[in-house]
Formats: structure tokens, C-alpha cells, sequence
């Protein structure tokens, strides 16, 4: 049986955090280990560059996101993992999708929407400050996916309408030019699809609400006093389901020790002791994780070495297919 193509990308804008472990590594990496699947996993840097214009930290956020997921188990070997610069057939498949997609469908893109009326709500210019690389975000997004014939694409509620931008061009492209690419479907884990940040709200580096996944013991600490959490007296049960402290508590302690902290809630706990708690099972889970994230982090010549393999590998599939796209297309060198 021929296994499904999933993958995934993250994108290298600033320090990795929790909230990027829980709703997209830990989730891969589980995928990463079935042998229902060919992962294919990537870190999005030229996705980044709409935001992230500086060359030293653009380096570096790459480094640290690859450093992250090695660190926290990903293995070369089984998946495979590159970066989207070392793959030029990306931007060349970008381009020709880009000549087949209606400028309304990109009109329609939630991003670009949002910007717009962010834009307008401050009585500038609707397109204030939206480069081009932002306008046509879910084309390139499109590329990484079509490229690599992907069967299940791994992403947040908020990510479900690149998949389906994705469907539509592939669709189209079918349609002119005759069968060609696979339709990828979508997969939400509806238990991680809003990791909570510091301030309740959904954990991300716009909000600077997040906390760094490999940040020192103390900051840790620091950090996870500051989650804000209700008045409720410590001896009153609270459902633990409705907890953002249980939420993250949950995906970083053992089956047994999440269970006697579900006790701990409906017969009554004070929210100090479940952010103690929460403290000693993150410390204790990421220990070892951190330091091997260190040891990468001084030592790029190794994630270099890593990624390029994964280039190579990623390559040997996408410079084929994406040869056969140029010639449904007409192309003829």
C-alpha cells in the first residue's frame, strides 16, 4: 500500500514557542512516526521574508525553528525535512500557478482582508503597508503543497482556507491542461487548534503573548506565573477542560499525572499549585530537548548539513513532476 504524502511548514518569524509545539510539531511528529505516511516537512523561510527583512535575524529564526524540531525528535531519516529556499522548484511552480489564479481569489484571502480592513479602520490606504509577497502568500503556499502531490496538509482553523485555495488552483490547472495534480484534504486537531497564550487568548508572537519553548528554567517560571486565570477560591472544583493551565498541563505530563490533576480540579485546587505543577512537568519534559537545541544552535554547520540532505531528497520528487508540469504547460527545452 502506498503511503499518503503529509506535510507541513512552519514559518521561521521569531523564537519557537509552545504554542508552535502543540499545534504543529508534537502533532507531526506523531504523524512522522506511523507508516501510514511519507512526511514531508519544511520550514517556510521564504514565506518569512514578507515580514522578516533583516538578514542576521532571518538567518537565525531558520536556524532556531530547524534546531527545534531535531531537537524535539524529528528524524532526518524518516521524514523527509528542508528548507524552502534549497528547493528553486518551489518559486518556479509559484510562478506558473500565479499565471492561473484569478486576482479575485486572492482578493478573497483572509489575510489580505484582514490587513485591508485593519488598513481602513485606521483611514489609510487600503493597501498600506501589504507588500506583494503578502497578497500572494496562499499562491506560494499552494506551490509547497501541489509540488509534492500531498494527500493531508496538517493545519490550524485559521490555516483551512489555504488547503482549499490550494484545491482550487490545482482544480483549474487539471481543467486547462489535463490531469495533473492530486486534490490535498485538510486535517484540523480540533484538541490543539487554540493554544492559549499568557493573556487567554490564542498563543501567538502578534499578541507577545507566547512563551519560548526552550527559554531558561527561570523565565519558564516567570512566565507561567503570569497566565491569567479567574477568581475562583482554590477549594471550589473548576472543570478542567475549560482550564488553559490543564490545556498546556496536559501535553507535557504523563496519562497518569493528567489524570490525578482532572481529580485535582473537581474536588478543588488553588490555580498557584496547578501552575507549580505545570512548571515541574514542562521543566522536566523539555530538559533534555534544550539542551540539544543548544548544542545545534552553536553548531550551524550541522543543521546545514541536515537540511541540504533533506533538499536533495525533497528535490528528487519535485524536479520530475515539476518537469512534467512544463511540459503539460507547453515547454519544450
Amino acid at each position: 500500500m502506498e503511503k499518503k504524502v503529509v506535510l507541513t511548514g512552519i514559518k521561521s518569524t521569531g523564537r519557537p514557542h509552545v504554542g508552535n509545539y502543540i499545534g504543529a510539531i508534537k502533532p507531526a511528529l506523531q504523524l512522522a512516526a506511523s507508516n501510514e505516511y511519507s512526511p514531508y516537512y519544511f520550514i517556510a523561510d521564504y514565506h518569512s521574508l514578507t515580514t522578516v527583512q533583516n538578514r542576521e535575524q532571518f538567518k537565525d529564526y531558520v536556524y532556531g525553528i530547524a534546531a527545534s524540531w531535531l531537537a524535539l525528535g524529528l528524524d532526518p531519516e524518516q521524514s523527509t525535512f528542508y528548507r524552502q529556499t534549497d528547493v528553486p522548484e518551489i518559486m518556479e511552480l509559484s510562478w506558473i500557478l500565479s499565471c492561473l489564479t484569478p486576482k479575485g481569489l486572492m482578493n478573497r484571502a483572509h489575510a489580505y482582508k484582514s490587513a485591508v480592513e485593519q488598513n481602513l479602520q485606521n483611514s489609510l490606504d487600503q493597501d498600506a503597508g501589504i507588500n506583494i509577497g503578502v497578497y500572494s502568500y496562499p499562491i506560494l503556499m499552494a506551490s509547497d503543497i501541489l509540488l509534492f502531490q500531498s494527500d493531508i496538509v496538517p493545519v490550524g482553523k485559521d490555516q483551512i482556507q489555504h488547503v482549499e485555495i490550494a484545491r482550487d488552483i490545482a482544480t483549474h490547472f487539471n481543467h486547462v491542461f489535463g490531469e495533473t495534480f492530486s486534490l490535498p484534504q485538510y486535517m484540523v486537531d480540533t484538541t490543539t487548534a487554540m493554544v492559549p497564550g499568557l493573556d487567554g487568548r490564542k498563543m501567538s508572537k502578534s499578541y507577545h503573548n507566547t512563551i519560548p519553548l526552550f527559554c531558561e528554567e527561570k523565565e519558564l517560571e516567570k512566565l507561567i506565573k503570569r497566565i491569567v486565570t479567574d477568581s475562583t477560591p482554590p477549594q471550589a472544583p473548576k472543570d478542567p477542560d475549560q482550564s488553559s493551565l490543564f490545556l498546556l498541563y496536559r501535553e507535557f505530563a504523563s496519562e497518569n499525572e493528567v489524570e490525578q490533576m482532572r481529580n485535582n480540579y473537581r474536588s478543588g485546587i488553588g490555580w498557584g499549585e496547578v501552575k507549580k505543577e505545570l512548571f515541574l512537568v514542562m521543566k522536566r519534559y523539555l530538559e533534555q530537548p534544550r539542551q540539544r537545541y543548544k548544542e545545534l544552535m552553536s553548531n550551524s554547520r550541522e543543521i546545514d548539513k541536515t537540511l541540504h540532505y533533506g533538499a536533495e531528497k525533497a528535490r528528487q520528487k519535485a524536479k520530475p513532476f515539476l518537469n512534467e508540469i512544463k511540459e503539460k504547460i507547453g515547454y519544450s527545452g
